[in-house]
């Protein structure tokens, strides 16, 4: 009997059922309003965030004389796969919805855009330099794993772990040891939290503080980016109904544009600015050859959203099991801090400086700050998925300036 139950409760914490439990869990816990505000998807990035705290204390557990695990390596690169892949779904679907008119819609707000990106990163990483240097318990990889959670930058993140790495090797070569690596993913964990919600509530919460008439932002904004977006001569052929084949296309592209390195300062965009670019690419010419490559509105929104909530699944376990290796209260508040500062001084640059609208506003804030999920959350709070074009025209240029940030901030401090 009690070797049945082991089996009956295996199979019942068995990978697919943890993401999908996750999933709907979190569906159920975003759906809670309070005082009109809600987590929305970013709920499932909670209960991902609160199992990886469970099985961080319990990794397994014996049922007679069957051990079960529900944390291993393998286990943890199996989320990091679902990451992986939702990143990926999720940032073509932002390109190719942003696409058709991203190429054609270049104007003197493109500057901004290309200055935010840049600017919200440095105020980012010098925020974490300066924590570095003050605080003799904070080392150069902690306020880098610190300052790409704060920001939730998966490429910067993995940039400087691959510095770090190099340097903990060289440490051992030399007969010392040195703990860089881990560093920078504790010190991941522990930001990420508040980098996801920090700036999901604060897509949500700046427009109602505004008292922002969202009904009238909206109708203005189409009016400002109407673009006439020219349709493809001849007949096209369609490859399948739903328009996957586009869609899988625009991946691979990306994927293909993501590993192209440039040699002198190793830089790559890897697959989340890769597939971004893809999707722009593929979105923009609509078509190649004779095939038609235009997709849906409901299928760009339903491969938006699986992406979405696949990411944050697959980011949060581990994060969530990172939070506790390292965890401090003052970590905790350098994090914030790298998540705040940066984005009120993006915030305030795009409205007094540039005078961008609010939507076109808080989509390069989106950007700038590499927020996957609160970019989800500022469709989900404009009711159109058009503000991904301000995400979209900042997020490469973040992205550049957080990877190089990463391991500048690793090699000199």
């Amino acid at each position: 009997m009690t070797a049945y139950l082991a089996g009956v409760v295996a199979s019942a914490l068995s990978f697919i059922f943890i993401v999908f439990a996750i999933g709907a869990i979190g569906y159920l816990l975003g759906a809670i309003k309070v005082k009109g505000i809600e987590l929305g998807t970013a709920g499932v990035l909670l209960v991902a965030l609160i199992w990886g705290v469970i099985i961080n204390f319990i990794p397994s557990f014996q049922i007679g004389e069957r051990v079960i695990t529900i944390w291993s390596d393998k286990i943890k690169g199996n989320f990091g796969i679902v990451s992986n892949i939702g990143t990926a779904l999720f940032v073509t679907a932002v390109g190719l919805i942003a696409g058709p008119k991203f190429f054609r819609s270049f104007n003197k707000s493109t500057l901004a855009y290309i200055v935010l990106g840049f600017v919200i990163i440095i105020i980012g990483g010098a925020t974490a330099a300066i924590f570095a240097i003050l605080d003799p318990n904070c080392s150069s990889s902690m306020a880098v794993g610190l300052l790409t959670g704060g920001l939730t930058s998966t490429p910067g993140f993995s940039a400087g772990k691959e510095v770090a790495v190099a340097l903990d090797e060289a440490a051992k070569l030399a007969g010392q040891v040195s703990t860089l690596e881990a560093d920078v993913t504790a010190g991941y964990g522990i930001a990420y939290t508040f980098g996801v919600l920090g700036v999901v509530l604060f897509v949500q919460v700046l427009p109602k503080i505004l008292k922002v008439n969202m009904a009238d932002e909206v109708a203005h904004f189409q009016a400002a980016n109407q673009i006439k977006i020219p349709e493809p001569k001849g007949q096209l052929v369609q490859i399948d109904p739903f328009g996957f084949f586009a869609f899988f296309l625009a991946v691979a592209l990306g994927c293909l544009i993501g590993a192209i390195k440039i040699p002198v300062i190793n830089f790559s965009l890897g697959n989340s600015g890769g597939c971004l670019i893809g999707g722009l690419i593929v979105g923009h010419f609509a078509h190649f050859g004779k095939v038609d490559c235009r997709l849906k509105k409901e299928t760009l929104n339903f491969m938006r959203e699986l992406g979405l909530v696949l990411f944050l699944i697959g980011a949060g376990v581990p994060g969530g099991v990172n939070f506790i290796t390292k965890f401090r209260w003052t970590y905790f508040i350098y994090g914030a801090v790298m998540t705040t500062v940066p984005m009120i001084v993006g915030y305030l640059l795009a409205r007094y400086v540039f005078k961008l609208s609010i939507l076109n506003n808080l989509g390069s804030i989106t950007g700038g700050m590499t927020s996957t999920p609160a970019l989800g959350t500022l469709i989900a709070t404009a009711g159109t998925d058009e503000v991904s074009a301000a995400y979209a025209a900042t997020y490469p240029f973040a992205l550049v300036s957080i990877v190089l940030a990463s391991k500048i901030i690793i090699m000199l401090i």
